[in-house]
């Protein structure tokens, strides 16, 4: 069988196959493409395998659940850092503006310019390090520290290292 065949013949199963693991259409068209790219690449080996098919269902499969995973904790820690916005009471929307005013003055320099490019600005690692002309460690060991600062403030001072 050629991938263009393949391709004809199991798209669909795997994009539907997709959409009911994980119940986000952009999602499942995402990693349905991406696996089918990924299989056309290794085409040759994938090719000879009893179910190309299940390889690449469990290509997308691996694919969806690290995209999910990586969203769940960017808005875990978007939340830490943002204002709720309208959807909260005022008292609340103060509240959480103080607490990201009261973060952002207990963080250094470089960890308060790493979260304000990273949260507020929505740049990525790489995109950070060049602005600040460092290495991509740096960026992501700074927005660690700075992250785990904003969790101890979050869960009250007795939990704040100085």
């Amino acid at each position: 069988m050629d991938f263009d065949d393949f391709y004809r013949e199991h798209y669909s199963l795997v994009r539907r196959a997709m959409l009911l693991t994980f119940r986000d259409p952009s999602l499942a068209d995402d990693v349905t493409q991406e696996a089918f790219y990924k299989a056309l690449r290794r085409w040759t080996k994938v090719s000879q395998l009893d179910r190309p098919d299940a390889w690449t269902m469990v290509v997308a499969l691996n694919d969806g659940r690290d995209s999910a995973r990586r969203r769940r904790r960017h808005e875990a820690k978007a939340r830490l850092l943002s204002p709720r916005g309208t959807t909260g009471s005022a008292e609340q929307d103060v509240a959480d503006r103080m607490f990201v005013a009261e973060l952002l003055e207990s963080v250094t320099d470089r960890q308060r310019e790493v979260l304000v490019l990273r949260y507020m600005t929505q740049m990525t690692v790489p995109e950070i390090a060049r602005v600040l002309h460092c290495a991509e460690g740096t960026v992501k060991s700074t927005l660690h520290s700075a992250l785990q600062k904003a969790s101890q403030l979050a869960k009250g001072p007795e939990y704040v290292d100085d």
